[in-house]
C-alpha cells in the first residue's frame, strides 16, 4: 500500500523531463507504426468488421476511422501486439508500452488533452508498467501480457484525468487486481486470445482510472495478492526504487523481426553468418539460448502466431531468406525441412547473464563438414547493445506498410510534435489514415 501510495503521488505530479523526451518520441513512433502494421492484417480487418464499433473520438490507427474510446483502446492494443513487432523491455520482462499506450492515446483523443499532459501520461504508463514488471515474478508458464502491465494503463489514464495522488494510487491498485492469468502456451499454440490480453489491459486500465475518478477505488495492497499470491511473487520495493532518477523507457528494445524477442538473438546470429555460408547445404543448426527462450521448440506451427513463437521457424526463415517479416511464408517447404534440423537447448552460461543480456549462441553445420558459430549478447534493437535510431524505425515501418508511407510520415510528425501541441485530438485522429476502401 505504501509503495503504491508513493507511486501514485509521483504520477500525479509527473512532467516529461528533457532527458527522456527523445526516447519517448521513438517509443511512440514505434507504437503508432506497429499498430498500423497490425491493423492492415486480414484478421484484424475481420475483427473490426465483427466488432461494429460506433463512430467516436478515438482513432483506429491505420484503419481509416475513429470509434468509441474503449473500442479503440482494445482494438489498437490487439493490433499493436499481433505481429510481435512492438517495443519491449528486458528488465520489465515484457512490453510496458503496449500495456498502456493504447488506453492513453484513446482517452487523450477523447479529452482533447494538451500535448504536455499526454506525453506525461504516456511516460507514466510506461514507467509504472515497467516497475510492476520488475516487481512481479510470474509463475512458470504464465504469459506477461495483460497481467503486471495493467497498472501502467491505469496510471497513464489517471494522469490524463488529472486525478490527485490518492486517487491515482487507488487507480493503480485497482488495476493490479484486474490482471489476466494467461498461459504462455496460448502463444506457442497460436491462440489469438494472447493478443486480446493486451486489449483487455487497455480497457481495464481505463476502467480502473474511471473508478478512481468516481471515488469507488481504494488502495488496499491488491498487487501483493493478485500478482504475488496468485500469479507469482511480488516485491513492492521495485515500485519505487530510484523513482524519478531511473527511466526504464531508455533501456527498452525495438524489433526488426516479426517474432518473439527470445528468438531474435538467434536470428541475428544466423543473419550475421549468412555471408560466410559455403556452397554446401545446411545439415543442422544448434541454438543455445537462456532458460527463458529455451522452450520455443515447436516445429509444427499452424498460423503466424505460433510460427512467431517457434525458434526453428525463425532461424530457418532467417537462414534461407535473410529476413523474418510479417509476410514471411509459413508454408515454404524448404523452411519446414530446415526447421526440423534446428535444435534449441538451454545453456547455463547464457542464463546466468540474464537480465542484462538475452544472449544466444548459434552453430551451423554443413554437409561438407564446415561449421560456423556466432554468439550475440542481445538482439539488434536493444538500447544497450545495438540500438535502432529513428531512421532505422522509419525504414522498417515503410517496408512493412508499403501502401501507406504517408501514414508513417504522419506518425513521425506526431511523435515529435505531441509534447508541444495545444490539443492532441485532431493530430491523433489523423493517425487513422485513409479509409480502407481507398486503399483497396
Amino acid at each position: 500500500m505504501e509503495s503504491t501510495r508513493r507511486l501514485g503521488a509521483w504520477v500525479s505530479e509527473l512532467d516529461t523531463p528533457d532527458a527522456v523526451r527523445d526516447r519517448l518520441a521513438l517509443v511512440l513512433l514505434d507504437v503508432l507504426g506497429v499498430t498500423a502494421v497490425g491493423a492492415a492484417q486480414p484478421e484484424q480487418r475481420a475483427l473490426r468488421a465483427a466488432w461494429r464499433a460506433p463512430d467516436g473520438p478515438a482513432p483506429l490507427i491505420g484503419a481509416g476511422r475513429s470509434v468509441t474510446v474503449d473500442a479503440a483502446a482494445f482494438l489498437n492494443g490487439m493490433a499493436l501486439v499481433s505481429l510481435e513487432l512492438d517495443e519491449g523491455n528486458k528488465y520489465a520482462k515484457g512490453h510496458p508500452a503496449a500495456h498502456g499506450f493504447p488506453a492513453v492515446l484513446a482517452l487523450a483523443a477523447d479529452l482533447d488533452s494538451t500535448g504536455a499532459d499526454t506525453a506525461a501520461a504516456l511516460l507514466a504508463a510506461y514507467e509504472v508498467a515497467s516497475r510492476f514488471g520488475r516487481a512481479t515474478a510470474l509463475r512458470p508458464g504464465a504469459h506477461p501480457h495483460g497481467s503486471w502491465g495493467v497498472p501502467g494503463a491505469a496510471a497513464g489514464c489517471a494522469r490524463l484525468l488529472g486525478l490527485d495522488a490518492e486517487q491515482t494510487a487507488a487507480a493503480i491498485d485497482t488495476a493490479a487486481g484486474m490482471a489476466i492469468a494467461g498461459h504462455f502456451d496460448s502463444a506457442t499454440t497460436g491462440n489469438p486470445v494472447r493478443n486480446a490480453w493486451m486489449g483487455a489491459s487497455a480497457t481495464s486500465g481505463l476502467a480502473a482510472a474511471r473508478m478512481a475518478a468516481a471515488g469507488m477505488a481504494r488502495n488496499t495492497g491488491t498487487a501483493a495478492l493478485s500478482l504475488g499470491t496468485l500469479l507469482g511473487s511480488f516485491d513492492p520495493g521495485e515500485l519505487t526504487a530510484d523513482l524519478g532518477t531511473r527511466w526504464d523507457i531508455q533501456h527498452g528494445y525495438f524489433k526488426q523481426h516479426a517474432s518473439c524477442s527470445f528468438t531474435h538473438p538467434a536470428a541475428d546470429a544466423v543473419l550475421a553468418l549468412r555471408g560466410e555460408f559455403p556452397g554446401a547445404g545446411i545439415t543442422s543448426i544448434l541454438v543455445e539460448s537462456h532458460a527463458l527462450g529455451a522452450g520455443l521448440t515447436g516445429t509444427d506451427w499452424t498460423n503466424r502466431l505460433s510460427a512467431m513463437f517457434s525458434t526453428p521457424f525463425v532461424v530457418a526463415t532467417a537462414a534461407l531468406t535473410g529476413r523474418v517479416d510479417p509476410d514471411s511464408a509459413l508454408d515454404d517447404p524448404a523452411v519446414q525441412t530446415l526447421a526440423q534440423r534446428v535444435r534449441l537447448v538451454a545453456a547455463d552460461d547464457l542464463t546466468a547473464r540474464l537480465p542484462a543480456e538475452r544472449a544466444a549462441r548459434v552453430t551451423v553445420a554443413f554437409d561438407d563438414g564446415t561449421t560456423l558459430t556466432r554468439e550475440v549478447p542481445n538482439p539488434v534493437g536493444d538500447a544497450d547493445h545495438h540500438p535502432l535510431a529513428e531512421d532505422d524505425l522509419v525504414a522498417l515501418l515503410k517496408t512493412w506498410l508499403p501502401r501507406q508511407p504517408g501514414l508513417v510520415d504522419r506518425a513521425v510528425a506526431v511523435s515529435h510534435e505531441l509534447p508541444d501541441l495545444a490539443r492532441v485530438g485532431d493530430a491523433l485522429r489523423g493517425l487513422a489514415g485513409p479509409d480502407e476502401k481507398e486503399l483497396n
